[in-house]
């Protein structure tokens, strides 16, 4: 069951996992830094107040996480489906070596293992190098990415490049020929790559530490 402190208790989880206090996780989802704060969640006669959908929907877009990341966070279930299974787990700078993927961009040969509170299936996880993504990913953090899923402007996606470079960016620009990719850290420039360039890209569906 969501009650009224799972769900704040999910919004919590996704603020550590992320390494952001709630104020800096709703001004990461667009929101008033003031929306997740503590004094909100509760009215001063006493009346739970409960997060919007709307704002639910922002913050797992700005994070890139899944609805059962967040569900998993809050303990509002603590069996069933999302007990948790394994999956591939490869460093960033590892992705870039040859022998970890097929043709089409698929895991093989030897990866570590990581259990996540999920039921996806086709998904792998890449662990973050560098800082090219703070405050969003800090160095250690796992991407969790997806085979399957289309890639659409907006999304934090991972990137491998023919020459064997493995990048985690924002997509903020795509045409038939050219992508443009984005980092969160102001201090890195926009990347701007021919199609022709790219081994594969994935979307990121949410993060773990």
């Amino acid at each position: 069951m969501l009650s009224h402190q799972s769900i704040w208790d999910g919004i919590d989880a996704i603020a550590r996992r992320h390494g952001l206090s709630p104020s800096a996780l709703a001004k990461l989802a667009g929101l008033d830094a003031t929306a997740f704060n503590p004094s909100k969640r509760v009215s001063k006669d006493g009346r739970e107040r409960w997060p919007s959908t709307e704002s639910i929907a922002k913050i797992l877009e700005a994070t890139g996480e899944s609805f059962d990341s967040f569900v998993a966070g809050s303990g509002a279930y603590m069996q069933g489906d999302l007990a948790g299974r394994s999956v591939p787990l490869l460093g960033l700078a590892q992705a870039g070596v040859g022998g970890f993927f097929d043709s089409a961009g698929f895991p093989i040969g030897e990866w570590d293992r990581i259990t996540l509170p999920t039921d996806e299936e086709n998904i792998y996880a890449l662990e973050v190098h560098g800082d090219s993504m703070l405050p969003l990913y800090r160095e250690g953090d796992k991407v969790i990415v997806s085979m399957t899923e289309q890639v659409r402007r907006g999304d934090r996606v991972a990137v491998r490049t023919r020459s064997g470079e493995v990048m985690v960016k924002v997509l903020q620009r795509q045409t038939l020929n050219r992508l443009e990719l984005a980092s969160v850290n102001p201090d890195y420039p926009t990347r701007t790559l021919d199609v022709a360039e790219i081994d594969w890209i994935r979307r990121i569906i949410w993060a773990s530490q």
